[in-house]
């Protein structure tokens, strides 16, 4: 297979085509040349911007492309538009902000329901309120440009090495360092991720098969809960941390910031954005590596780096803002 990537140098992108040439296709990176530049040097590796540069793509031809970095819907509709007659399948890495969150009860999010709006289809800001509705407009460009012959892929949390968020290594620092652990709001709350692999993995099985459509993509396939997340994480660390549970109220009145400052929780009415049926996927054979294996490699990738894979992790809860919490806690 003739694989392009949009991107392809970082994270999901760079798994992506690892696996890809692991498995004999023949791959073409299409970047700024920005982000890890020396990245698969013996791969072509063709320069551009998405945003107005496309002319390294005209005239050339492949079998499917991946669109690891589109954002903003006229950025995808122009290289969706220039690509139309050149590849078989466009997949777009999209995202689960896409849907409206359900109230709190309601089933699970599927593939069916109800996706964001943008009430200025113009504005090509990305901020927390407009990522998700910027997407869905993304997927809706895609497909307007290539019908039926667009894969949209909804990941949730995407952890692992080389993350560059810190989001899932802060947990996985936090339970290594020991001691007393503010573990935030309730123990029984829905946790869902995908190790950035499997993710890659099933795409590129989607993309050889040359399967359309729109797929929720995040696992694990049974049910995880906080509690269950974090005792995981402590068994793969071999840690002796001991968790002391503090209450959604208490964190939200502290001006705690939910899933930056506390990576992946999220306050129970907003908590249905981590209970996504992803059985489309699964049955489509999405598969999922071990929490304990993906802790325990992305605990290896960071001892790697000098001073630790993303150094201090900033915008994370400071260990001393932690200390002060609990006090608080305990002193309520």
């Amino acid at each position: 297979m003739d694989l392009l990537v949009l991107g392809g140098t970082q994270f999901v992108g760079y798994y992506l085509v690892e696996a890809a040439l692991s498995r004999g296709h023949t791959v073409t990176l299409f970047n700024r040349g920005q982000t890890n530049p020396d990245a698969f040097p013996g791969v072509e590796h063709l320069t551009g911007d998405r945003d107005g540069a496309l002319e390294a793509l005209k005239g050339r031809r492949w079998d499917v492309v991946v669109d690891t970095c589109g954002y903003v819907p006229r950025i995808v509709r122009d290289s969706a538009a220039l690509l139309a007659g050149a590849v078989d399948l466009y997949v777009f890495v999209s995202t689960l902000s896409v849907y409206e969150l359900p109230a709190v009860g309601q089933p699970p999010i599927t593939e069916d329901s109800p996706m964001m709006t943008l009430h200025d289809e113009s504005d090509e800001t990305v901020t927390g309120e407009t990522y998700g509705p910027l997407k869905a407009l993304c997927e809706r460009a895609a497909e307007v440009c290539l019908p039926g012959h667009v894969l949209a892929v909804r990941p949730g949390l995407i952890v692992g090495p080389r993350d560059p968020t810190g989001r899932f290594l802060y947990w996985v620092r936090r339970l290594v360092r020991g001691g007393e652990v503010l573990a935030p709001g309730n123990p029984g709350a829905p946790v869902q991720v995908i190790d950035a692999r499997d993710l890659a993995a099933w795409m590129l099985d989607m993309a050889e098969a040359r399967r359309a459509g729109a797929y929720n993509a995040t696992g694990p396939a049974e049910l995880l809960d906080m509690a269950g997340f974090l005792a995981g994480v402590q068994a793969a660390v071999n840690g002796s941390a001991s968790l002391t549970w503090v209450s959604e109220e208490f964190l939200l009145e502290h001006e705690i910031q939910p899933f930056s400052e506390l990576p992946i929780w999220l306050p129970d009415e907003t908590s249905s954005l981590l209970r996504v049926d992803c059985g489309k996927a699964i049955d489509a054979g999405l598969r999922f590596r071990s929490l304990a294996d993906t802790v325990r490699d992305t605990l290896a990738w960071d001892r790697a780096q000098s001073g630790g894979a993303l150094g201090d992790l900033e915008g994370r809860l400071s260990a001393r803002r932690e200390a002060d919490l609990l006090r608080a806690w305990r002193s309520r």
